[in-house]
């Protein structure tokens, strides 16, 4: 059943804002690599460095080793921007700090799009979503109304970052409410590879999901099932 609909392509500039080095691979880089053939910019922001992602390695060897995997993986995707928040791995909150570096970041960047993973409770059901992207997801979407908005967090205005009201969507990848898709097929070798970046992680997780290659391909084909047989990423589009 061809139940996706096209993503608007009424766009130039994506901010993508996820919680963790690797989620993004996980999900959105073969259309990122698409929207960056396109000729549209793409900035990456992490709000940790993943630096409590591997059991046997201690945060503070951790965090920069999955920062160093996470811009390779960015670059395979020609993304040449990539931020980090440093807010802690595994207990962020859906608080008004993470709220303000948010909107500091869409008011600095100007983007048309912000994107994010999967922010709902469940993947789909009853595989438990973490907080981290839970909170991440939900701190994103009320930032694009803080950033258009000059009298929340005034103070970011006074550092001279000006109201922002330019996002005309927020994509969420791997949403189990999926409505939109953007086909594929041309980003994903690089999504296989940009996912393949990040390799110490990889390693240390095993089983299905380490396999980058057969992870990418088959997502990308099961949602081309629904989406006239093409290979696709979809997106549950807000706003």
């Amino acid at each position: 059943m061809d139940d996706l609909q096209q993503l608007p392509d009424d766009f130039s500039s994506v901010l993508a804002v996820v919680a963790h080095p690797d989620d993004l691979e996980y999900g959105a880089s073969a259309a990122i690599a698409t929207w960056v053939d396109a000729g549209k910019t793409v900035t990456y922001m992490l709000v940790t460095r993943g630096e409590a992602g591997i059991d046997g390695i201690d945060p503070e060897t951790c965090g920069p080793l999955r920062e160093a995997e996470q811009r390779a993986a960015a670059a395979c995707v020609g993304v040449e921007v990539v931020e980090f928040l440093d807010h802690r791995d595994g207990v962020i909150e859906a608080s008004i700090e993470l709220r303000r570096d948010l909107s500091a970041a869409i008011r600095r960047h100007r983007p048309e799009v912000v994107l994010t993973i999967n922010h709902r409770d469940t993947w789909g059901g009853s595989s438990w979503n973490s907080a981290d992207h839970r909170n991440t997801g939900v701190s994103l979407i009320d930032a694009v109304g803080d950033a258009g908005n000059r009298w929340i967090f005034t103070e970011l205005e006074r550092a001279g970052l000006q109201p922002w009201n330019g996002v005309k969507h927020v994509l969420v990848a791997g949403s189990p409410n999926a409505t939109h898709a953007v086909e594929v097929g041309a980003g994903v070798e690089r999504a296989i590879a940009s996912l393949e970046a990040h390799a110490t992680y990889l390693d240390a997780l095993g089983g299905d999901m380490a396999d980058a290659r057969a992870f990418v391909t088959g997502q990308v084909e099961r949602t081309g099932e629904r989406f006239g047989g093409r290979p696709a990423v979809s997106f549950e589009v807000i706003g």
